[in-house]
């Protein structure tokens, strides 16, 4: 069988030019304004801190701007508020990154929720998780987001399908199982602690990977012509699934790296981009 490669760092650099030419007329428009992202980065986190500054260098690409707030790893959960109030009252920001994880001191959900709706570019408020839910316009999760773009850029059919979804998070696996649900997929979510987990699997004609455990998910837990997506990345370069061998198996896959990271990164600026239109 000669399975698709789902490449998601091809078509991310595809986006990239369509996303120039819309920044360039919306600036034409607006007296040479561009759209702008606030990242917050809160305490010195490493991994943190190249996600945050790879999110910046992909605004760049594009012509649009970021701005970029630092706090330090003592900040409070009111200050932390603060300053997500003062992005949501400054109508040159249109799109507010609340980097993950913060330090435990602070309550992260309700500094999520505390982003404005039509800033929420990386889906992660309450609010635009259940329009999302319910069909609703919003801006999506940004890795379950890219990930529906990659499956409709290859032409990969949802509708009646089996999908399992191995994640549980509340910017992951929860909107990555609604998203396909609402493509008229049949989801069957799971997670470290469902039983049977490989025979749920072997079923499974859609497989999104999103434990956050590298290499989880067996190889030889997946059907021949299963559609498998890996949205884990851990050192080494390996995913959340044992991919070796299912290029010879699956009609199509993601590769780690290159598939679902690229994508997670262009949907946010695609949705600052969208957020910035609309104002």
């Amino acid at each position: 069988m000669s399975s698709i490669l789902l490449d998601g760092k091809s078509l991310a650099q595809q986006s990239e030019a369509e996303i120039s030419q819309r920044v360039d007329a919306l600036k034409a428009r607006n007296n040479g304004q561009s759209p702008i992202l606030a990242t917050i980065l809160v305490g010195s986190d490493p991994a943190s801190a190249t996600y945050v500054r790879m999110k910046q260098n992909a605004c760049q690409r594009v012509g649009m701007e970021s701005l970029a707030i630092e706090l330090s790893e003592n900040t409070t959960t009111q200050e932390l508020l603060t300053k997500i109030t003062e992005l949501n009252d400054n109508p040159n920001c249109h799109g507010i990154l609340l980097q993950h994880p913060v330090p435990p001191q602070i309550d992260e959900r309700l500094c999520f929720d505390q982003i404005a709706l039509s800033k929420d570019v990386d889906g992660v408020t309450c609010q635009g998780f259940g329009r999302m839910a319910m069909a609703e316009p919003a801006y999506g999760s940004a890795t379950p987001q890219g990930i529906m773009r990659l499956l409709a850029a290859y032409d990969i059919p949802l509708a009646g399908k089996d999908a399992v979804v191995i994640g549980r998070s509340p910017i992951l696996g929860k909107p990555m199982a609604l998203m396909l649900l609402n493509k008229n997929a049949t989801v069957t979510i799971c997670h470290s602690q469902t039983r049977n987990l490989a025979d749920i699997v072997s079923r499974a004609d859609i497989i999104v990977g999103a434990v956050g455990r590298p290499e989880f998910i067996k190889n030889t837990w997946i059907k021949d012509g299963a559609v498998v997506i890996d949205a884990g990345f851990h050192p080494g370069g390996i995913g959340d699934i044992d991919l070796s061998g299912l290029d010879k198996r699956v009609s199509a896959y993601t590769p780690v790296p290159g598939g679902v990271g690229p994508m997670t990164i262009n949907t946010l600026i695609l949705q600052t981009l969208e957020a910035a239109e609309a104002q």
